[in-house]
């Protein structure tokens, strides 16, 4: 191999390593969001935990975390729980770096 073929290599290895972190950091900010959000209802124990769980199935639906906030915004109406979009995009950005923190002190 040649020092380009090198190079090209470690790019490569890099970027997939980076896109595999980022999926990850997501992932676990949904399930954070998703805890969040079951506090909020007044949800705890092992239904909290499934409820973290369903909202990282929820992110795969569409690109970006719109399809999450929908989710978040619908329950929070059927539980009569008062927070605007706003506060849950704020908390979500709270909560990715808290993911990233996690993930990368594991």
């Amino acid at each position: 191999m040649t020092t380009f073929d090198d190079r090209e290599q470690a790019f490569e290895n890099k970027f997939k390593h980076d896109q595999e972190l980022q999926f990850r950091v997501y992932a676990r900010r949904a399930k954070l969001i998703g805890l969040w959000a079951a506090e909020q209802m007044g949800i705890t124990g092992e239904d909290a935990e499934a409820y973290g769980k369903l909202m990282v199935n929820v992110d795969f639906e569409e690109p970006g975390h719109k399809d999450i906030v929908r989710k978040l915004l619908a329950d929070f109406q059927a539980k009569g729980v008062d927070i605007s979009e706003h506060r849950i995009e704020k908390e979500m950005d709270v909560l990715l770096e808290k993911a990233r923190q996690q993930l990368q002190a594991e």
